[in-house]
């Protein structure tokens, strides 16, 4: 096994220092962005508006703002899982079966816990698990 210039290993490791920059990039936009939405949101509950309409909006926005910093925050706990995943040696592997998860995917979601395989036998699982009416 050999040895980059920045003193990855080449072949069974992975370089994972640009993972870990993109990572805690999007870990300092997501905890803003959550922030901000959620003290926007509390700001529409307040009692302050003239009348029903208005309350109507008011809770309509803060409902959309709480949901969206939702998404956020579990996109957050998704970063810094996978942060961790970094520090202990075990990013880039899937969580169930511990095989390497594609390149190709890591790309486009960093954060991403399993491989293509697991990711859509829990989304299967989570569709049957739904009740509809």
């Amino acid at each position: 096994m050999g040895v980059r210039r920045d003193g990855d290993a080449v072949g069974d490791a992975m370089n994972t220092s640009d993972y870990k920059q993109r990572l805690l990039a999007l870990e300092k936009v997501l905890s803003a962005r959550t922030e901000r939405k959620l003290d926007r949101a509390r700001d529409h509950e307040t009692p302050s508006v003239a009348d029903v309409g208005d309350a109507s909006v008011a809770d309509e926005t803060a409902s959309e703002d709480f949901t969206e910093a939702e998404l956020d925050s579990t996109l957050l706990t998704q970063v810094r899982d996978a942060l961790r995943r970094i520090e202990d040696g075990t990013f880039g592997k899937c969580l169930v079966d511990g095989g390497p998860i594609d390149a190709t995917r890591l790309q486009a979601s960093p954060w991403a816990p399993y491989c293509l395989k697991h990711q859509r036998l829990f989304e299967a699982a989570a569709r049957r698990a739904t009740p509809t009416l």
